[in-house]
């Protein structure tokens, strides 16, 4: 069963969206709100800076000297 064309479109905006935001490094962060929702409900999520800090530090290290 095919989705209607504006369903359709949301889809595509959403998923371009959310790709080019991963190709740039950018976390996403309503995607992890909707996995702690599904797998961890008894658990709060973090707030948006926490968790691009958080997101930051995992990519780039907390305070580790790096080159390249």
């Amino acid at each position: 069963m095919g989705l209607a064309l504006p369903e359709a479109g949301r889809y595509f905006a959403r998923s371009l969206k959310q790709s080019l935001r991963l190709m740039v490094g950018l976390p996403d962060y309503d995607a992890y709100l909707t996995h702690m929702a599904a797998t961890h409900p008894d658990r709060a999520p973090m707030s948006y800076e926490v968790f691009f800090r958080e997101r930051l530090e995992a990519r780039y290290g907390a305070g580790k000297g790096r080159c390249c």
